[in-house]
């Protein structure tokens, strides 16, 4: 599933990389993509919302916003 997030407290490339970090310490498979001028952070993990807020709140800084779409696979 696809998940974007709006985080606060990011400001610099080394919170880019903590954020990161952070989710993929809960799942090594997840892609990540943040832009740091919007404060999104999107994710492609199988895990759910409550985890990777977590993880990121974990990290210092604050999800304020997620929504969440299913994406499917065409063969």
């Amino acid at each position: 599933m696809t998940i974007e997030l709006h985080v606060e407290g990011m400001s610099c490339q080394h919170c880019v990389a903590a954020v990161t970090n952070a989710i993929r310490e809960h799942d090594a498979a997840a892609r990540v993509q943040v832009d740091l001028a919007a404060g999104r952070v999107v994710v492609e993990s199988a895990q759910s919302v409550d985890a990777l807020k977590a993880a990121i709140d974990e990290a210092g800084y604050t999800v304020t916003s997620a929504v969440t779409s299913a994406v499917t696979s065409v063969s």
